[in-house]
């Protein structure tokens, strides 16, 4: 019985937290354009490090554990509008022809085993 409480419980706290990324990634409208994902991006790069610090620095002072300094993160810049256009554009390019190429796959499939069975 307890097995089964923990089992529940786990599959409603991972729950929680992809239905908070749902939420989020809809709420900071990171699928709409390019430039408000690209702005979203760089909101995050610039609220996340403060947020974890002040986080890590409340763990110190409720459990009395000292958490060494982590250095700052590196510099990248990667064009992410490039990347993700390019990306979105060979899916749904990709999406669009699939039914097509189905088709054409499911004729020349046919042809070879009418070919192999005369």
């Amino acid at each position: 019985m307890v097995a089964r409480v923990w089992s529940l419980m786990r599959f409603l706290i991972k729950g929680s937290v992809a239905g908070g990324a749902v939420y989020l990634v809809y709420d900071q409208e990171l699928l709409g354009s390019s430039d408000k994902s690209q702005a979203a991006l760089k909101k995050a790069g610039e609220v996340v490090p403060p947020a974890m610090y002040q986080f890590s620095q409340y763990v110190c002072q409720q459990t009395g554990l000292q958490i060494p300094q982590l250095p700052a993160p590196p510099k990248i810049h990667f064009p992410i509008r490039d990347s993700w256009n390019a990306g979105i554009i060979t899916v749904m390019s990709a999406l669009s022809v699939a039914p097509s190429k189905a088709c054409e796959y499911s004729k020349e499939g046919w042809e070879y085993v009418k070919a192999r069975t005369k």
